[in-house]
């Protein structure tokens, strides 16, 4: 399909690349796709970044029924931009999709898609070191109906904000706080899916854990509430005597790609991993006996995000003197070195904007 465009007149003043915070600030422009049950994708186009137009009926506003995915586009030295493994992202997006029934769309449209908006507000993207512009593709159901039932109009849009970290810490470490009242997801629900159902479950939590003074919470299973799921909207990760530890993707947990590549770094440097199940119980054994080395969050938005305190049942737990971990750095150094442009990619997980 060919993308029609339609450039904005007035033109926004660019915010300053040192306060950039994140997702305050878009772009001049933004992607927008129908769907029809019958016609199935169509009419794809850029245009100026506004509101959007929908029926007060619309799906989205009574069932939930939205999917999104998180990405960045990464300025380099030399000026040039490039993307992080957006088909790993557009394939989950697919996976999302099917869970809430709502169309999938081509990954390789998806990818052409995202590269002509990019184009078109390529000078957004920020040049000052840590910054990037984060890409936010979503689907919602947009049939002017109330009543529960599979969607026959959609809309996939895109929109671009450029961004600095996502702590306010940035790679110091932050203060985490397990959650034993509320659970994120369940086996056989939509914990895997990316979706804005799962956001909003977590945010009492994260309220409750903020009020205390902690960036982010530690969410356990939904069923024996006694194995360790994710931290806040990110994976999460353990060095227990030389191993590092991550939950398993059961069912409940969002298959990262920041995961992904954690984990194939890791193997290739020779670090064992292990995928499991691990309990609250583990975890303050390991720290009671010294064996918890390091404690790390990872996802698009912040990378590689230290743990440098856990409290567990209301008890304050230090970890790794509070400071970052040399294998949380190293990855860290290594993840961001391949994104930025500073190190080589030996994985094939780079594609740059201009072919």
């Amino acid at each position: 399909m060919e993308i029609r465009i339609e450039k904005a007149q007035n033109l926004k003043v660019k915010p300053d690349e040192s306060a950039l915070g994140f997702g305050r600030h878009f772009t001049d422009h933004m992607f927008l796709m129908d769907y029809d049950i019958d016609k199935g994708w169509y009419d794809p186009r850029i245009v100026p970044y506004g509101p959007i137009a929908l029926d007060p009926s619309s799906t989205v506003f009574h069932y939930g029924a939205e999917i999104f995915e998180g990405m960045k586009a990464y300025r380099r030295a030399d000026g040039q931009v490039q993307f992080f493994r957006p088909m790993d992202n557009f394939k989950r997006l697919q996976d999302s999709a099917e869970r809430l029934c709502l169309p999938i769309v081509d990954p390789d449209f998806m990818l052409e898609a995202m590269k002509a908006l990019v184009k078109v507000d390529e000078d957004w993207v920020p040049h000052k070191e840590g910054t990037s512009l984060y890409i936010r593709p979503f689907i919602f159901g947009a049939d002017p109906f109330l009543g529960v039932h599979t969607v026959h109009h959609s809309l996939l849009v895109i929109i671009l904000s450029p961004v600095g970290s996502y702590y306010k810490e940035g790679i110091n470490p932050v203060r985490i706080m397990v959650e034993d009242e509320d659970v994120r997801a369940v086996r056989g629900g939509t914990g895997y899916a990316k979706c804005g159902g799962n956001y909003a479950a977590s945010l009492r939590a994260g309220k409750k854990a903020e009020e205390k003074g902690y960036s982010q919470v530690l969410w356990l299973d939904g069923v024996e509430r006694k194995y360790i799921e994710e931290v806040g909207a990110m994976n999460v990760m353990f060095k227990i005597n030389g191993t590092v530890v991550t939950p398993a993707l059961l069912g409940s947990v969002l298959p990262g790609i920041t995961r992904r590549s954690c984990i194939q770094l890791l193997k290739d440097w020779g670090v064992p991993v292990e995928e499991r199940q691990l309990s609250v119980d583990e975890l303050k054994e390991a720290i009671a006996n010294g064996t918890l080395e390091e404690a790390f969050g990872c996802g698009t938005a912040a990378v590689v995000s230290p743990i440098g305190e856990l409290n567990i049942e209301g008890k304050p737990y230090e970890i790794a003197g509070n400071k970052i971990g040399p294998l949380t750095q190293k990855l860290y150094d290594t993840l961001t070195g391949i994104q930025w442009g500073k190190i080589a990619d030996p994985y094939g997980w780079i594609v740059p904007l201009h072919d």
